[in-house]
């Protein structure tokens, strides 16, 4: 059946301006890291991304190694642009990463100005795309100067490829360098991609810490993880349930998940319930808060198993608002967990 978009799909989500950009981005994004690779229907993907869109959901966000296997969220999600989404490609933002391992050889990891910018090249082959919206260096690379991977973002922006240039999982300081190579090279640095959770708060710390060093250099953050690899979820309240994220132990082992945690996510979600939220909701919201230590998150990027996991994410943009006397009390369970990825 041919797909038309909801006629009212711009009526209910909330969109914020990239840092000091032209760029707006709904305050939820649908991130592609998990469930849109060879392992999950091509249908399953369809409707999560029909149903996204017709809520508002305009960025899509991949990275070139997304799957499982490598490369093939890339190349399904090409198929369904071009059966569904390709009279809406104005409408939206689509994103692509490049730094982690990707092919064999010297040449397939890391930052330099070969791997990024043939990387580049083979998402949009992948999704049949002319360009994407923002090309981001997924990880710092320790072994290549920093003037090279920006060099190569510039490169992507400057060749038409990508309109935009962005950083994933640099510490506050290497974004501040980032950027003053990326300003005078003549193209501004958008985006920094951070993990940031309840469970999960690197970027508060520091001085500067990240959101003050994005204030500085006026870029704008989209978190990824905002639910600790489902964490702060209902699906533990009650322990490790069979076939959960935790019993897999890629991301998050049984090991991370103690009687303090369990403890915590249940403060939480007896928080949540005062709010009229599930935990998970009030999760996403918490991200999107008013930053008292510097910039506010432009964006939650969520991932979504079914239509409707992603409407319970979605509909976090009910309620985005909290008092001083609940983020005092969520702060009594909101702390490091040792449970998510930097990277």
């Amino acid at each position: 059946m041919t797909y038309t978009a909801a006629e009212n799909r711009y009526e209910s989500m909330p969109y914020r301006r990239v840092g000091r950009s032209g760029l707006k981005l709904p305050v939820i994004s649908l991130g592609l890291w998990h469930n849109f690779g060879d392992d999950k229907r091509f249908d399953e993907q369809r409707d999560i991304l029909r149903r996204a869109f017709d809520l508002g959901v305009t960025h899509f966000d991949l990275a070139n190694n997304y799957g499982p296997p490598d490369g093939t969220a890339e190349t399904n999600f090409g198929r369904h642009l071009a059966q569904d989404f390709k009279q809406y490609r104005d409408e939206l933002v689509i994103s692509s990463k490049a730094g982690h391992r990707m092919w064999p050889g010297p040449y397939g990891d890391g930052g330099s100005r070969k791997y990024l910018l043939s990387s580049l090249d083979a998402s949009l082959e992948r999704m049949g795309l002319d360009y994407v919206d923002v090309f981001y260096s997924h990880r710092p690379d320790p072994e290549t100067p920093m003037e090279e991977t920006m060099g190569a973002l510039d490169q992507a922006v400057r060749s038409g490829k990508a309109l935009y240039a962005g950083i994933s999982s640099y510490s506050p300081e290497q974004t501040i360098q980032a950027a003053a190579i990326l300003k005078e090279l003549g193209t501004p640095l958008l985006i920094h991609q951070p993990s940031y959770s309840m469970f999960n708060r690197w970027t508060e710390a520091g001085q500067p810490n990240l959101f003050q060093a994005l204030e500085h250099v006026g870029a704008g953050s989209i978190a990824f993880s905002p639910l600790s690899q489902g964490l702060l979820t209902n699906r533990y309240l009650n322990g490790i349930p069979e076939n959960s994220r935790a019993t897999k132990g890629r991301f998050l082992s049984e090991s991370n998940i103690t009687d303090d945690i369990l403890n915590r996510i249940r403060g939480l979600n007896d928080i949540a319930a005062t709010r009229g939220q599930t935990l998970a909701q009030m999760a996403i919201a918490w991200l999107l808060r008013d930053q008292p230590l510097g910039t506010p998150v432009t964006s939650a990027l969520v991932g979504a198993s079914s239509v409707k996991q992603l409407e319970d994410s979605l509909a976090a943009v009910n309620n985005l608002a909290f008092s001083t006397e609940e983020l005092s009390e969520i702060d009594k369970f909101a702390a490091e967990s040792g449970g998510d990825v930097r990277a």
